[in-house]
């Protein structure tokens, strides 16, 4: 076997973020203390829904019925509960506890 060989030398790393996926708006560990709340409960099966529906109720952090996810009251939530107005329930939280 043959094999090549370079006289460069290695090229250089680029410094990876410290935490990985993070965005510069925050994430999910962002203080959401004094924003409107959403408390979300699944109510029905995804079975037989659309796949489209059934990544939203994911996306939403929903997995099965029962359960309950508090998210915050934005507009992106807003539209994703729209899709899936079908399936889950929606009531406005005042404070969040966890």
């Amino acid at each position: 076997m043959i094999e090549a060989t370079t006289n460069r030398p290695p090229a250089p790393r680029r410094e990876q973020p410290t935490t990985r996926g993070a965005r510069a708006g925050g994430g999910p560990s962002e203080s959401n203390e004094g924003a409107p709340m959403l408390r979300v409960t699944q109510v029905r099966s995804a079975i037989g829904s659309k796949p489209k529906h059934r990544g939203t109720l994911r996306a939403l952090g929903l997995r099965g019925i029962g359960e309950v996810h508090d998210l915050p009251d934005r507009p992106e939530i807003r539209g994703m509960l729209a899709r899936v107005q079908h399936l889950v329930a929606v009531e406005a939280v005042e404070e969040v506890t966890r």
